[in-house]
């Protein structure tokens, strides 16, 4: 039986994004957004005060702060909230003012997780999002993501996290066909024994789930939805046990079709 996923659904405070950035700068609007985003079925707001996308520059921790936390105290009462950073302040700062979960691409807040109490989410990426696409390389993609995993996992229970998730990183420092092959392999990541969360939305390398002719001239990220539908479906039927998406509603409209049809 196909077990249900938390949807986390994305909230970017940013300028640069590479999907939505600019679009929710001001607190109110990011606040608005967040209720939309709780009534079209996220489990979890994931605030990101920094972009990731590839060649993107990294900014000092009091600008992070300065975007990010209005909105987590805003948003906290009301709603689960995840912080999308690789700095420890950040962190920190963002649990005390309400987040529970800390969703660390840099897979080094570990730290941070046991003293707070949070939920820490181990992210994979080769190098760091300044150079990370510039030429990924490995000999066995998958195996080579589950080692590293499995080391964060094996670090987290050794200093006391009380929760450790786990995350291949698709799209960071990962060709299309690595990214592929991550996602198909999402069972074997499950087999860590930990909830794994898989982010695919809107990316490039979904241009693989579009028709031949489609991919020499791929729509931009806010159009790729149904691709986006079509990667958090395999990853639920891969065992996945989060989501992370931009597109809340039409996520969640085809992951409880997918549990209707399993239940029949």
């Amino acid at each position: 039986m196909i077990q249900r996923a938390k949807i986390m659904g994305i909230l970017n405070v940013t300028p640069d994004s590479f999907s939505d950035g600019g679009n929710y700068l001001k607190v109110e609007t990011a606040v608005l957004r967040a209720h939309e985003l709780i009534r079209e079925g996220a489990d979890i707001i994931d605030v990101g005060g920094e972009s990731t996308r590839p060649g993107s520059d990294s900014i000092d921790v009091d600008e992070e702060l300065r975007r990010v936390l209005p909105v987590i105290k805003e948003i906290a009462p009301f709603a689960v909230v995840s912080i999308d950073t690789k700095k420890a302040e950040v962190a920190s700062l963002a649990v005390e003012n309400g987040a529970t979960i800390i969703n660390d691409i840099s897979a080094s807040l570990a730290e941070i997780a046991r003293d707070t109490g949070a939920v820490w989410i181990a992210m994979h990426m080769q190098g760091d999002p300044k150079t990370m696409q510039l030429d990924p390389h490995y000999e066995d993609v998958v195996g080579e993501v589950r080692d590293y995993l499995a080391a964060k996992l094996e670090w987290a229970r050794s200093i006391g996290v009380s929760e450790t998730w786990i995350d291949p990183g698709l799209g960071f420092g990962k060709t299309k066909e690595q990214n592929m092959a991550l996602l198909g392999a999402t069972r074997r990541f499950v087999e860590l024994g930990v909830p794994v969360l898989i982010g695919a939305s809107r990316k490039g390398f979904l241009t693989e789930f579009m028709e031949p002719g489609l991919r020499l001239s791929p729509p931009p990220p806010k159009d790729r939805v149904s691709e986006s539908v079509k990667a958090a479906l395999m990853a639920v039927k891969g065992g996945a046990g989060i989501v992370r998406v931009h597109d809340v509603k039409a996520t969640k409209v085809a992951l409880d079709s997918l549990y209707e049809d399993d239940n029949a």
